[in-house]
């Protein structure tokens, strides 16, 4: 099927920030299981799978809509403090809600309600699990203190 071409190339940017994304949890999780905070490594690594089914789920949307897929991740610097990486990885999220939105009211603008769709399961995901949980966790850190924090998150 021949997608419209501005909803193809969208979902190519959406993709390359969901393979971002996908690398930054990697990366964190990884940083936390090295230091001792399974609970973290646990969360975390659990949020690199859901990244990466947003990516498969863009990767055959753009395929089924007759486009080429850009595969290259964009850049991101991980963070190197517990808090740090949170952050970084909450305001990750926030950037992906937009993008989420503004690709919705494309598809709509448009008339490719299918791909409306798609972006809306992810968008629910992404604000309703993602940027929630991270929420959670800094909001934990300025009520308990930072070590408090640390110590939860351990085995």
């Amino acid at each position: 099927m021949q997608g419209n071409p501005q909803v193809v190339d969208y979902f190519k940017d959406l993709l390359r920030g969901e393979l971002a994304a996908r690398d930054q949890y990697f990366a964190h999780s990884r940083i936390y299981e090295d230091q001792g905070f399974i609970k973290l490594y646990t969360r975390l690594d659990h949020e690199m799978q859901e990244e990466t089914q947003h990516a498969d789920a863009l990767l055959r949307r753009i395929l089924f809509l007759g486009g080429r897929p850009d595969m290259r991740p964009k850049e991101f610097t991980p963070g190197e403090t517990v808090p740090e990486m949170l952050r970084k990885d909450l305001a990750t999220e926030y950037e992906v809600r937009t993008a989420l939105r503004d690709g919705m009211a494309l598809c709509e603008s448009v008339g490719d309600y299918v791909s409306r769709d798609l972006l809306l399961a992810q968008l629910r995901d992404t604000e309703e699990d993602h940027a929630y949980w991270l929420e959670k966790q800094i909001g934990l850190i300025d009520k308990i203190g930072l070590e408090n924090y640390l110590q939860s998150q351990t085995a």
